[in-house]
């Protein structure tokens, strides 16, 4: 067998592979010597079948998959020992000839390959990259204790009706007269919000009402998602579709929601058992949590600046054609050319993007540690434990959960990645002019409209 390479351009290569009956002879035969040995064909005992009605009825799918595996493995073995860099996967050559597999004893195999740009990546104080640094003032800090207070405030019994209130209580359906359907839907364990009714008259007929009051009221103008609709009257969204939509609320509850008050007891509940004791302590603590959350989308803002800077400067050339084969035969009956067409741009720059991390990591021989991904994964859990207010987990039980996450080779590919990532982006960091600039959140988020 003979590999050779041609290139047709700098990006572009077709490997050419002539295999001889002196590589896959052996091989067939083998395999069929082992069909004819447990063949069970009517009229031959088994292991008795002739040898050449075996290869009859399987010579042909014997080489061609014997063919395949010697092709397979001899690509594989020729881009290691070449140390050919290679976008994609090597895809079969659009100008191969068509191969009679009964005829032939000889073959020519063509292969197109899409080949990784040379490039070097050379960093001076002289890229000068933005660094955003956001202000931490009052509007978030009010925000952020808004959101504490409301996170473990609670509902409180009420006597009557004003504006935001829940209420809960039996609905049924009247006709037009004011009388009960008969065979009407009814829900005796209702619950109406106030603050997400539609109608302004509806919300009217409420005001002021007492428990055990009756409300009359068009409930698809109340609440036109259908949705909604089916959840209060407690039955499924397709038997509400053409009902008459006129219902009567009688008011068994009426509560309010009221936010915590800022003291001891929300302290506690949001941060644990007396690691917070002063209201100067909770507004230092909510500071710390802002100033950590705004370094996060510094840093977010930064790798996207660092990116586009990157890709301005590198300018690397893609074989575009060949990806575009390559996207379209990976993703059969999932992407049309035309949907490939239109998302190359980006597709082509996260490529781009990956190649100068990837030579990055080579030419400084970054390395991640298994200890420094399990503590990536250690502060994904701790994260993940104070969406849901748990504040109190031990530093084992925090240690054990993030081992059990680690055990999954996705989450664990996806923490290295992170891992590898932040080590390019110090690295790139450390090498280029960072302009720092101040600016308030309103700033910040506007730089991201531009885009």
């Amino acid at each position: 067998m003979n590999i050779t390479k041609e290139n047709s351009d700098e990006l572009n290569a077709v490997l050419k592979i002539n295999v001889g009956k002196n590589d896959y002879e052996e091989k067939v035969r083998t395999v069929l010597k082992d069909y004819r040995r447990k063949a069970k064909i009517d009229g031959f005992r088994p292991g008795k079948v002739p040898a050449g009605l075996i290869k009859k009825m399987y010579g042909t799918a014997v080489l061609v998959e014997e063919i395949n595996k010697i092709i397979s493995e001899s690509i594989s073995k020729y881009l290691i020992e070449e140390k050919l860099n290679i976008l994609g996967e090597p895809l079969p050559g659009e100008k191969e000839q068509k191969i009679d597999w009964d005829k032939q004893t000889e073959f020519e195999f063509l292969f197109d390959l899409g080949l990784a740009p040379e490039f070097e990546v050379n960093l001076s104080r002289k890229d000068k990259i933005p660094y955003y640094n956001i202000k931490v003032d009052k509007k978030l800090i009010d925000s952020y204790t808004e959101n504490y207070a409301r996170r473990f405030g609670q509902f409180k019994s009420v006597d009557k009706v004003e504006k935001t209130e829940m209420l809960r209580g039996e609905i049924f359906q009247i006709d037009k007269e004011g009388n009960i359907k008969e065979n009407g839907f009814s829900n005796k364990d209702a619950t109406i919000s106030l603050e997400i009714l539609k109608d302004d008259n509806v919300i009217e007929k409420f005001a002021g009402k007492k428990a055990g009051e009756l409300i009359d009221f068009d409930i698809k103008k109340a609440y036109p998602n259908d949705t909604e609709v089916a959840a209060i009257l407690g039955v499924n969204k397709e038997n509400i579709t053409n009902i008459d939509p006129l219902v009567r609320f009688k008011i068994k509850e009426i509560s309010k929601f009221e936010n915590a008050e800022i003291n001891q007891d929300l302290f506690d509940k949001a941060f644990g058992k007396d690691k917070i004791k002063s209201e100067e302590e909770f507004y230092n603590k909510i500071r710390e949590e802002i100033q950590s959350n705004l370094e996060k989308e510094s840093g977010y803002r930064f790798v996207a600046d660092v990116k586009q800077q990157m890709l301005k400067k590198m300018e690397l050339s893609l074989p575009e054609e060949f990806l575009k084969r390559w996207l379209l035969k990976t993703n059969e009956g999932k992407l049309t050319p035309d949907q490939i067409e239109k998302e190359f741009e980006l597709l082509a720059e996260d490529l781009k993007w990956q190649l100068i991390k990837d030579k990055i990591v080579k030419d400084q021989d970054l390395k991640v540690t298994e200890e420094e991904v399990l503590e990536y994964a250690k502060e994904v859990t701790l994260m993940q434990f104070r969406q849901y207010s748990m504040t109190s987990m031990s530093d084992e039980q925090v240690e054990g959960f993030a081992k059990e996450m680690l055990k999954k080779e996705d989450d664990k590919k996806r923490m290295y990645d992170k891992k590898i990532e932040d080590k390019t982006i110090a690295y790139i960091r450390e090498n280029v002019k960072i302009d720092e600039k101040k600016v308030s959140t309103d700033e910040f988020n506007k730089l991201f409209e531009k885009k």
